[in-house]
């Protein structure tokens, strides 16, 4: 389906790199019928799309099952709109270390005024503030299931995207929000101001999440979905989950990795959440793996097991 609103592609050199991905999600049912965790499997997929190309990124929703792809693109923030008959889902693009619009949104941790009460985070705002006329008005006219996603600063834009998105004129209210890897977006009187279904989940040591620091005002929304050092849902809390994240560092180390960041990549959340839909032993099931070429520059932190 074409969107007036949606920015063209660009053409695609025969020079580029590829890359080979799975592709594990196939939705062939309204997706508020899956599991929670195959929900949470395609939205991470989902998420991992926002770093492709508007070609490749369709591409792959197409063999999804979502064959609707709305790319959107301004001062370098971007988002994607993918969709079928039943399901709409937004995402937004994550950081690009070689991108300074994204460095200069994530350094921007000075509060501002929010377009509802409290406070919220002046870079990811900003950010927001640059896509949402622009989406709010192709959801202006969309009657599906509406959902949101997102990946680290894809899933701060996201969680304020489906704030407004609430309290907007949009009919479709958000049937959930589900981020990976988010920071912290806003002080208390922002985060519990609009009640969402939303779902955050966070990979042991990424260190992504816990900032910006508390001591600024910043705090989370939404219920925590927390990996273990295993790659496993765990709900240890307090010293228990200090505990985790310290052995996870120090076995990072005799891998030769930092575990703060490498614990961030989109890869390593996709195959814990792969794992966790595997073992619910769903009826449904999963369908087999598809390995996917992918062409042109896609960042590490999108694909990239440690």
């Amino acid at each position: 389906m074409s969107d007036p609103h949606a920015d063209e592609p660009t053409a695609k050199s025969t020079a580029e790199p590829t890359v080979e991905i799975p592709i594990y999600s196939r939705v062939d049912q309204p997706i508020s019928e899956l599991t929670f965790l195959q929900q949470s499997l395609l939205f991470a997929e989902l998420s991992r799309l926002s770093y492709f190309s508007r070609g490749e990124a369709g591409r792959l929703a197409n063999e999804i099952g979502l064959p609707e792809t709305r790319y959107y693109d301004r001062d370098g923030a971007q988002a994607y709109v993918f969709g079928n008959d039943s399901d709409c889902v937004v995402t937004c693009r994550g950081t690009e270390p070689h991108e300074w619009n994204d460095i200069r949104a994530d350094l921007d941790a000075v509060t501002d005024v929010a377009e509802t009460v409290g406070r919220v985070h002046r870079g990811f705002k900003r950010e927001v503030d640059d896509l949402w006329p622009r989406l709010e008005k192709a959801l202006q006219s969309n009657e599906r299931t509406l959902w949101f996603t997102g990946h680290s600063l894809g899933g701060a834009m996201t969680a304020i995207c489906a704030g407004r998105c609430k309290i907007s004129q949009i009919p479709a209210n958000p049937a959930g929000l589900f981020t990976f890897g988010a920071p912290r977006v806003g002080n208390r009187r922002y985060v519990n101001h609009v009640k969402l279904n939303y779902f955050r989940w966070v990979n042991n040591n990424d260190i992504v999440p816990r900032v910006p620091p508390t001591w600024l005002g910043y705090r989370h929304a939404g219920v925590e979905v927390y990996l273990n050092r295993n790659g496993r849902i765990s709900a240890v809390d307090g010293l228990m989950r200090a505990r985790d994240r310290f052995w996870g560092f120090m076995r990072s180390l005799r891998r030769f990795r930092i575990d703060q960041f490498s614990d961030h990549n989109m890869g390593e959340y996709i195959e814990a959440i792969r794992r966790a839909v595997q073992e619910e032993g769903d009826p449904a099931g999963q369908p087999e793996p598809r390995q996917a070429t992918v062409h042109g520059p896609v960042s590490k932190k999108a694909t990239q097991r440690a």
